[in-house]
C-alpha cells in the first residue's frame, strides 16, 4: 500500500491503457508512401497479358506496366513487378507482398470492401464475344439458355450474376486461373460458344483472333483502377495526383496510344489475310528478313510488317509508280543502296533495310517510338515531305517531334493553302498516316504471336 492507503493498481491500469492507445495510434499511422521512399522501390502486383504486363525481346511491356513505371519515376523510385495469377492478386496485396495492383481491375462494390481503389484510369464496357459465323446471338435476350464461360472472380462475372437476378436464364461457367484471352481463343476455335470480356481486351483480341465477333455489350460503362491496401491513404493520394498529372501533361495519352491505337477500327478481310500469309508466305523469307534486320539493329518482326505492307511478301511485286520487290524500292534508292536487282529477295531486303536505317539516323533528335514512326512515314513518302510536315506542326504550335502531331498536319499537305508554302509541295498526306497505322497493327500481331509462342514453350 502507498502512503494514505492509495492503491498502485489504478495507476498501473491507467498507464497500461495509455500505452496501449499509443501503440494502436502508432500502428494506425499510414506509412504506405514512407516505406516506399525509404526502401527506394515500389512493387506492382499484376498479371500476364497484352493489356497488363508481358516480356517481348526481354523488354518489359504492357499498358499497366508502362503506367506503373511512369508512376515509379514520378515518385523517384525503382519499380519491381510481382506477376501473379488473377485470383491471387488481391490476396497478395492484403498480405503486403506488393504495394499496389495494376492489372485492369474493375472497381466494384464487392472489392471495395477489402481494398481501396484509385480514381478510375480507364473506362470499359463488358463485351459479349462469339464466333464470327454465329448469327443466332444478336441481342441480350438471345443469351437465355446459353452457357457463358468466364474468368472466375472477374467483374464480368458480377455483371452476369446481376443478369441472372434480373431473370435471365444464363448458366455461368467460371474458370479458375484461365486468362480471358485464352477463353477468347476458344471462341475463335469454336470450342466454346460465348464468353464476356472487358471491351479493351475484346477489341484488341480481334487483331489476334479475327474470327471472333462482338455483337453487343452487356451494360453501362465500367471503370478500372489501381488498388491499394485499406488505409493506405498517402499512397492512394500519390497515385491520384500522378493520374491527374499525366492526363494534363500528355503522358497518359502517349501510353494509351502505344497500346490502344485505333482498336475500334477493324478490317476483318485484311487482318484475316495477314494471319494467313504469315503462315503461308512469311516462312519463305523469314531468314533473310531476320538477317537484314539484325545487321541494322531492327526488330525483324517490325521489318516483316513493313514487307507485308509494301509487297504482301511477293518478291516480284510492282507498283504503277515504278517501285519493285519485297521492299518496293525506287530505281534511285536501289542505286544509292548499291542494289542491282530489285526483284531479288535478298538484294531487296538488304537495300530496303539499309535505306530504312539511313532515314532512322536522320531523326536522332526524336526520342522513343516517335522516332520509328517518323522513319516509317519517311520511307513511305520521303523525308522531304516529313520535314515539311514537321515545319507545319511548328507553325501550328504542335510538337514536331511527336508522331501524333504529324498525324494532324500531314493530311493538310494535300491542300494548296498549305503545300504551296512547303519545299517539297503537294503530298497525299493521309497516305503515310494510314501506312504507319497498318504497319504498327501488323507488328503488334507478330509481337503477340511471339509472346504467346514463348509462353507456350514453342
Amino acid at each position: 500500500m502507498m502512503p494514505g492507503n492509495v492503491s498502485i493498481k489504478p495507476f498501473l491500469l491507467y498507464f497500461s491503457v495509455v500505452a496501449l492507445l499509443i501503440v494502436l495510434a502508432y500502428r494506425s499511422i499510414d506509412r504506405s508512401l514512407d516505406k516506399i521512399e525509404k526502401r527506394g522501390y515500389m512493387t506492382l502486383i499484376t498479371t500476364n497479358g497484352p493489356t497488363t504486363y508481358y516480356l517481348y525481346r526481354e523488354e518489359e511491356m504492357g499498358f499497366e506496366y508502362d503506367l506503373a513505371k511512369a508512376f515509379a519515376d514520378y515518385q523517384g523510385v525503382e519499380l519491381k513487378v510481382l506477376v501473379a495469377e488473377w485470383d491471387e492478386m488481391i490476396l497478395l496485396l492484403r498480405q503486403g507482398k506488393g504495394d499496389f495492383v495494376g492489372a485492369g481491375l474493375g472497381i466494384t462494390d464487392e472489392r471495395n470492401k477489402v481494398i481501396d481503389f484509385s480514381r478510375p484510369h480507364f473506362t470499359i464496357k463488358h463485351s459479349v464475344i462469339i464466333h464470327k459465323n454465329d448469327r443466332e446471338i444478336t441481342d441480350l435476350k438471345d443469351l437465355d439458355g446459353e452457357v457463358i464461360h468466364i474468368r472466375r472472380r472477374s467483374s464480368c462475372e458480377e455483371s452476369l450474376k446481376e443478369l441472372v437476378k434480373q431473370g435471365y436464364d444464363i448458366e455461368i461457367k467460371p474458370h479458375d486461373s484461365v486468362p480471358t484471352e485464352e477463353l477468347i481463343s476458344l471462341i475463335a476455335s469454336k470450342k466454346i460458344r460465348v464468353t464476356v470480356a472487358d471491351s479493351n481486351i475484346a477489341l484488341l483480341s480481334r487483331r489476334y483472333y479475327p474470327d471472333i465477333r462482338i455483337p453487343f455489350t452487356l451494360d453501362k460503362k465500367k471503370y478500372l483502377g489501381w488498388a491499394v491496401r485499406k488505409g493506405s491513404k498517402k499512397l492512394l493520394g500519390a497515385i491520384n495526383r500522378f493520374l491527374d498529372e499525366i492526363e494534363k501533361n500528355g503522358v497518359y495519352a502517349k501510353i494509351y496510344e502505344k497500346y490502344y491505337s485505333d482498336i475500334e477500327i477493324f478490317d476483318y478481310v485484311d487482318i484475316k489475310k495477314f494471319h494467313r500469309r504469315i503462315q503461308t508466305r512469311l516462312p519463305r523469307f523469314q531468314a533473310i528478313i531476320e538477317k537484314a534486320a539484325e545487321e541494322h539493329d531492327f526488330d525483324w518482326r517490325l521489318i516483316a510488317a513493313i514487307v507485308y505492307q509494301e509487297s504482301h511478301f511477293r518478291p516480284r511485286a510492282r507498283s504503277y509508280t515504278g517501285v519493285k520487290g519485297l521492299m518496293q524500292l525506287t530505281l534511285k534508292t536501289a542505286r544509292d543502296m548499291g542494289i542491282k536487282n530489285r526483284l531479288d529477295p535478298k538484294q531487296s531486303m538488304h537495300g530496303g533495310v539499309k535505306y530504312l536505317k539511313r532515314i532512322y539516323s536522320r531523326y536522332d533528335d526524336i526520342k522513343g517510338w516517335d522516332r520509328m514512326l517518323m522513319t516509317l512515314a519517311s520511307y513511305n513518302v520521303g523525308p522531304g515531305h516529313i520535314s515539311d510536315a514537321r515545319q507545319l506542326a511548328r507553325e501550328k504550335g504542335l510538337d514536331p517531334n511527336k508522331w501524333s502531331s504529324l498525324t494532324e498536319v500531314l493530311p493538310l499537305l494535300s491542300y494548296k493553302k498549305y503545300y504551296k508554302k512547303t519545299k517539297c509541295g503537294y503530298c497525299r498526306g493521309s497516305e503515310p498516316v494510314e501506312y504507319v497505322k497498318r504497319i504498327v497493327l501488323y507488328y503488334d500481331i507478330l509481337k503477340m504471336q511471339a509472346v504467346n509462342q514463348e509462353s507456350e514453350g514453342v
